[in-house]
């Protein structure tokens, strides 16, 4: 469309004022809860987990070093608790009721509906999970549904294979790389850029809810269809074309 200079312009959005803040609330799973991160309730479980990986690799990429020992580690926790932007929770398992990760949502634009999941640091006891998978369904729909958010942001060090990869499995739209955006830990990152849209989230949803069904999964516990797979059944149903190419 175009403006009263013929000049191409956006699409208006009617109505718009402005997405909710999030809010320190719970959010209910089948596999897990996400519960506001408690240093009390929560410390104590996740250092355990986190403990059980032989190094800190899986905190290569985030902006801190796994911490040297469980005082160093509650505090860090407990500035994670006192934050509001990022705000984060634990991943807490339903059936033990063990906190096994940490997620946040962060760079909260509500008057232009935008926010970034990030600080996603999932123990080995977590990742490759249901619940791990749910985690990221919850907080997805609670941006979308509940707050009314029109864009929901992945980012990562573009050398980071694993978030990368996990953020297209989840039905994130690779958008480019900021070059030399950020210097962490003494080194230089370039970014790569995720996002889904508001209107992408009613197909990702149903792809997210097939993928966490019991009818898929195995007596061993196993699930039998891959996410990705449920989200093209979803498309093909629907008519659509899918999102644009996410590989570069």
């Amino acid at each position: 469309m175009t403006d009263e200079h013929g000049l191409p312009v956006g699409p208006p959005v009617p109505g718009w004022t402005a997405a909710l803040q999030p809010r320190r609330e719970a959010l209910e799973g089948r596999f897990c809860r996400l519960e506001p991160v408690d240093v009390e309730r929560h410390g104590p479980a996740l250092w355990k987990a986190h403990s059980i990986a032989p190094d800190g690799r899986h905190w290569a990429y985030l902006f801190q070093d796994r911490p040297p020992c469980e005082a160093a580690f509650l505090e860090l926790l407990f500035r994670m608790e006192q934050s509001v932007d990022p705000l984060h929770w634990s991943v807490v398992d339903c059936q033990d009721e063990v906190a096994t990760g940490t997620l946040s949502l962060m760079r909260i634009n509500s008057a232009q509906g935008v926010i970034e999941v990030g600080n996603v640091n999932f123990s080995p006891a977590l990742q490759r999970t249901a619940a791990s998978t749910e985690a990221q369904y919850l907080m997805m729909r609670y941006v979308f549904e509940t707050l009314g958010y029109r864009r929901y942001e992945w980012k990562c060090d573009s050398l980071n294979a694993r978030s990368r990869a996990t953020a297209l499995r989840l039905g994130f739209s690779f958008e480019g790389i900021f070059r030399q955006a950020v210097i962490y830990k003494g080194r230089s990152r370039d970014t790569s850029w995720f996002s889904v849209v508001d209107r992408e989230w009613p197909q990702l949803r149903a792809g997210f809810e097939r993928w966490l069904s019991p009818d898929n999964m195995s007596a061993s516990g196993q699930r039998l269809r891959s996410l990705i797979d449920f989200r093209a059944d979803v498309q093909r149903a629907s008519g659509s074309a899918g999102q644009p190419p996410a590989a570069v």
